[in-house]
């Protein structure tokens, strides 16, 4: 699913037209992304936790031809399912098909 698509399922669920549900994605991502730039959590219960957290510069090695690497410090943004997702999910029809994808 892109974000097309879920633009197309809001609109369809929620009785919106696709310009409003447009609106109203871009406006929950907007305020997501702002909550996290300034460091807050961001809980959506059952759903998900997303959190920033800080990764130092460190050295690391190139895989190709093994020379030392400086990797730059960043912040990283964490996702962490909630229950009811994750027991969404967690279904043997879905268990069988990723399964078989290895």
């Amino acid at each position: 699913m892109n974000k097309g698509d879920l633009i197309d399922k809001i609109a369809e669920n929620a009785g919106l037209k696709k310009a409003d549900a447009s609106a109203a994605l871009d406006a929950t991502l907007d305020a997501i992304k702002d909550a996290l730039k300034e460091g807050e959590k961001v809980t959506l219960v059952g759903f998900c936790t997303l959190s920033t957290s800080y990764s130092a510069a460190r050295k690391g090695v190139n895989p190709r031809n093994k020379q030392p690497v400086m990797i730059s410090d960043k912040v990283k943004v964490k996702f962490k399912a909630g229950k009811i997702l994750a027991d969404t999910v967690n279904t043997d029809k879905l268990k069988k098909k990723l399964k078989s994808k290895k």
